[in-house]
């Protein structure tokens, strides 16, 4: 495959977007799973979502 005289700037562009794309999917797993965790401690604690009160 040739890509002409500017092969190391689409390159780059490339790996750059495909890094940006991979740092943002990792942000949001982490970030998943630290909601989740945040969300188990307060119900642990007794705090109920104001959807699920019975009135």
């Amino acid at each position: 495959m040739n890509l002409g005289p500017h092969a190391d700037f689409i390159v780059a562009a490339y790996a750059v977007t495909a890094f940006a794309v991979a740092a943002l999917i990792a942000w949001v797993v982490f970030d998943y799973a630290a909601q989740r965790r945040i969300i188990g401690d307060l119900e642990d604690r007794g705090v109920t979502r104001r959807a699920q009160r019975k009135e």
